[in-house]
Order: C-alpha cells, then sequence, then structure tokens
C-alpha cells in the first residue's frame, strides 16, 4: 500500500508541474528500521542520491500554485472572509482540503502524509506532566495547548455554523484541528508574502539533520518584486533569495501546465520563472547517501517542541534558568525590598535577560557558559550596601554608565559592567556570586523532581525508542539539560579556568518560547 501511494505522489507531483531530478529516490522505509526522525505512520520516506550530487546543483523545482496554501485552497473565500490567517487559516485550508477526499486537488499529496506529528502538543496532559516536567517545554506545552483549544473553540467552531460554505464538523473537530496544527508546526514553509505559509510537496519529504544541511530551499525572485513573489524561509526560518534579472508576468506560469512531467539533469541551471521554489545542492553528496535539509541550528527543546524528536549531543542544546529562579533565590536570603531595589539599579543599567511570552530568562550554553546579564544581576544583588549606595548614586547623577565617555567612573565599575568581555565575567565571578550560581543549579535541578541523571541515563538505556518514542526522546532533553546543568556547576567553580566557548558554539538559534 505504501508503495501504491509512492507511485500515486509521483503521478500527482508531474500533473503539477512538480519536477524532481532524476538523481533524487524517494525511498519508504519501514518505520522499525528508520535511523531517521519519522512521521507517525508505518512507513516513513527520506530522500537518497541515486548519483553523486554537487554543490549548486538544482534537484527540485516546485511551482508556487502546486503548495497548499490559504491562497490556493478551495476554502480561500470562507478562511479571508472569517479573517483568519497564518497557522490558524492554513489549518483550516488544511481541514478543509481533508474533507474533500478525491476531490481535493491535494488528495495524493495528503494521503502520503500521516494524520498528525507526534509533537508534543498532540501528548496527552499525563505524558506531558510525566515527561516533561522541570524540562523548558514543561510550561511552554501547557500554554501552547490552551491557547490552541481557544482558537478551536472561538475560530472554528463559529465557522461551522457561519460559514457559506456547507463543512462537515467531522474533519473539523478538536482532534483535526491539533492534527493539522502538528503538520504546520513541523511540516510548513515560509513561502513569501504573498502566499504566507504553505505545505510544500516533495521539499517536506527531506529529513532533518543538525549541522549538516546538504540541500538548500530558495525562491525565485526578480530585482523588483511583484505583490506574489518575495523571499522564502525554509523549516529553519533562515532567508536566502534568488535573485533573477528577468521580471516575469504573475501569468507567466499555468499550474498544470509548464513542464509538467519533465525531468532535468542533476548539473541544470536556474530557469526564470518566479512562481517556482528550488532545492538546490550547498554541498556534495555522495551516490546512496541520504540528502538531508535542516530546520535550523536548533537545541532538543525546539527540535521536540516543533517537530517531535531529540537528538544526542546536540551542540546547539542550551538551558535556561528563569528569572522567576533568581527572585527564588534572592527571596530566600533577602528582604523583598531589598530585591526590588538591586532588580531596579540592574535595569537602570540597561540590563535585561530573553524575553518571550512575558516570560524573562536567561540562557546557559551547551559548554555551561551563563549569559553575562545573569552575572551582572547576580554581581548587583551582592554588592555591599555601601557599593550599591555608590553604585546607584552614579547612575542616577550620571545617567547610564555602560556609556564609554563616562570616564569619571571608577575604572572597576566601568570594566564590569561598561564592556561585556571575557575579562569583566571573570571580575564579575566573586565567591559570593559563584555560590548564586550553584545554587540556582540547584534549585533549576529540582524541577526534575527525585530522579537523578544517573537514574535516566538508566533509563534511556533500557528504553525502546520505537515502542516509547515519547519517553525517549524527552529523556533525550532532560538529559543533555542535566548535562549542561553540570557544566555550569563546572563554570561556578573553576571561574578564569573554565574553558571558553568557541565562537561556533556559541552560535545557535535561542529556544523561542512561542
Amino acid at each position: 500500500m505504501a508503495t501504491r501511494k509512492m507511485r500515486a505522489f509521483k503521478r500527482w507531483m508531474k500533473s503539477q508541474g512538480i519536477d524532481c531530478s532524476d538523481a533524487l529516490d524517494l525511498v519508504l522505509t519501514n518505520y522499525a528500521s528508520s535511523p531517521s526522525p519519522s512521521p507517525s505512520s508505518s512507513f516513513s520516506v527520506s530522500v537518497r542520491a541515486l548519483c553523486d550530487l554537487q554543490e549548486g546543483d538544482i534537484v527540485a523545482r516546485i511551482p508556487k500554485g502546486s503548495c497548499l496554501t490559504i491562497k490556493t485552497s478551495r476554502a480561500r473565500p470562507v478562511i479571508e472572509a472569517a479573517g483568519l490567517d497564518g497557522f490558524l487559516g492554513l489549518a483550516v485550508a488544511v481541514m478543509y482540503e481533508r474533507s474533500l477526499g478525491p476531490l481535493s486537488n491535494w488528495f495524493v499529496y495528503l494521503q502520503l502524509m500521516p494524520f498528525s506529528e507526534p509533537i508534543p502538543l498532540l501528548w496527552s496532559d499525563h505524558e506531558i506532566d510525566s515527561l516533561l516536567v522541570g524540562t523548558e517545554l514543561h510550561k511552554m506545552v501547557k500554554e501552547d495547548k490552551d491557547l490552541i483549544y481557544e482558537d478551536w473553540k472561538e475560530c472554528i467552531q463559529t465557522l461551522l455554523v457561519s460559514a457559506p460554505l456547507e463543512l462537515n464538523p467531522q474533519f473539523f473537530g478538536i482532534e483535526q484541528y491539533f492534527a493539522a496544527r502538528s503538520l504546520i508546526a513541523s511540516r510548513s514553509f515560509q513561502i513569501d508574502d504573498y502566499y504566507g505559509s504553505g505545505m510544500v510537496p516533495l521539499a517536506d519529504l527531506f529529513n532533518h539533520k543538525t549541522g549538516a544541511e546538504d540541500v538548500h530551499f530558495t525562491s525565485l525572485v526578480s530585482e523588483v518584486e511583484s505583490d506574489q513573489d518575495a523571499d522564502i524561509n525554509p523549516r529553519n526560518d533562515e532567508c536566502e533569495s534568488h535573485m533573477n534579472d528577468t521580471l516575469l508576468s504573475e501569468n507567466s506560469y499555468e499550474r498544470n501546465g509548464s513542464s509538467g512531467g519533465s525531468e532535468f539533469d542533476c548539473s541544470s541551471t536556474s530557469g526564470d520563472d518566479l512562481t517556482v521554489l528550488e532545492m538546490i545542492m550547498v554541498k556534495g553528496v555522495k551516490t546512496g547517501n541520504e540528502v538531508f535539509n535542516t530546520y535550523g541550528s536548533l537545541g532538543n527543546a525546539a527540535l521536540l517542541h516543533r517537530y517531535g524528536f531529540t537528538e544526542a549531543d546536540n551542540p546547539f542544546d542550551i538551558l535556561n534558568i528563569d528569572l522567576e529562579l533568581v527572585d527564588q533565590w534572592s527571596s530566600s536570603l533577602f528582604s523583598r525590598r531589598y530585591h526590588r531595589r538591586r532588580l531596579l539599579l540592574w535595569r537602570r543599567l540597561d540590563y535585561c535577560g530573553c524575553v518571550s511570552q512575558n516570560v524573562e530568562y536567561f540562557e546557559v550554553s551547551f559548554e555551561g557558559e551563563p549569559q553575562v546579564e545573569l552575572l551582572v544581576l547576580l554581581y548587583i544583588m551582592l554588592l555591599p550596601e555601601e557599593s550599591h549606595n555608590e553604585l546607584d548614586l552614579l547612575v542616577s547623577s550620571m545617567g547610564n554608565i555602560c556609556r564609554p565617555a563616562n570616564q569619571s567612573l571608577s575604572e572597576k565599575f566601568f570594566v564590569a559592567f561598561g564592556k561585556k568581555s571575557e575579562l569583566n565575567k571573570d571580575l564579575l565571578l566573586t565567591e559570593s556570586v559563584r555560590a548564586a550560581l550553584l545554587s540556582l543549579a540547584d534549585i533549576r535541578e529540582s524541577l526534575y523532581g527525585s530522579s537523578s541523571l544517573d537514574d535516566d541515563i538508566e533509563a534511556l538505556n533500557n528504553c525502546d525508542s520505537l515502542k516509547e518514542p515519547n519517553f525517549y526522546y524527552s529523556l533525550l532533553l532532560r538529559i543533555s539539560e542535566r548535562r549542561i546543568l553540570d557544566k555550569f556547576r563546572s563554570y561556578a567553580t573553576c571561574g578564569a579556568d573554565f574553558p571558553r566557548t568557541s565562537k561556533k558554539a556559541m552560535t545557535r538559534s535561542k529556544m523561542s518560547r512561542t
């Protein structure tokens, strides 16, 4: 059955003008034997090279009109009339096209897709509370579920009653909405300003590998863009445009017309159709090897949140320490008034943590090194009263001491707060600040409950990733976070002797709380 679906999908691609190079082999793999992250179905799809691929080879061209978007869906009038857009509007488009069955232009494509992806959004409340407790995702996923349920209740249920089209409630229930959102979260691409986000057939079959991008997804645009043609953002949210000298008219492409079913050589050069997306090799791949896309330089929390899997020894892993935990540490030592005064001074010095969804937090790198903002906050919290008053007076009388022009300030304060260098981190790491870091590590560790890191490692070794994927991937996340905590403790203990983070390792995307 799976093979029949793949044959049907290849015929469908030709009918839509989607060109897939003869050098690519779309391989159906039994889920039990697949080493790559796979969708929640009995089989997975991987893309392999049938010949040696070279950097610059164009291996796929995908007309924008063949993508499932709000603009291309037959539900477009209903979606736009209801004022729905973004992922909410796209979810309605996906559900509506599914409801049409064989009458949908994307029926064959949707048949190849799983009903849903195994992201935490679709886990049971018990799984979320037991498997994600203490991790970056626990509160986030619970909040996501509440918000998405509200979206369904306020928008989708209303649509079922008021839409001019007769919508089948069987395809627009809460389960169907969550399933559609999971597909969009893990598989959609930002196409351009006109089409917005959409499901891009063929492009979403390439598996992810952190830091190992073989193929890149681009959009042909002109130097003067029409309202339908803009840069394309792949899953990894990085933007790259392919400039073209020729501006074609808006009607230069007919959906079921040009190049339908045509094949092209690995070394073919770019055409000038502004309505076409391209997949271009960014490095060579040998015959027989899998061709990987990358969803970005993402840590395990982001990978699990968006795509439903994690990776061992992910170099882009980070750990977050919420400002709330710093408040908890401070309240155990100082009065509320003391804490507020020190925090206010820190803010007046133009410092703040990362902020997302009204939560302020500090990042700890894969190597265990915290943001300097956290060190500055702890340093100010632990300043002797006389030094604090002196600094407070200086800030009040002279403004922001972070400005290099304030040369009259004492050298100690200028170095400590004026430049975020490796040297001033060492100056900030007083004995009391180191002790505070160790206390924060203990507070953060306690969020995981009574089990230890060794307990988690033992559980991982005894876990079958195929039979218990949610348990397996959540354990990898917990273990990666707790190992960073161990390095964080080493940082607090070693101080100036701590091995510094390389620039390469620090180049990673922040974990978004959206």
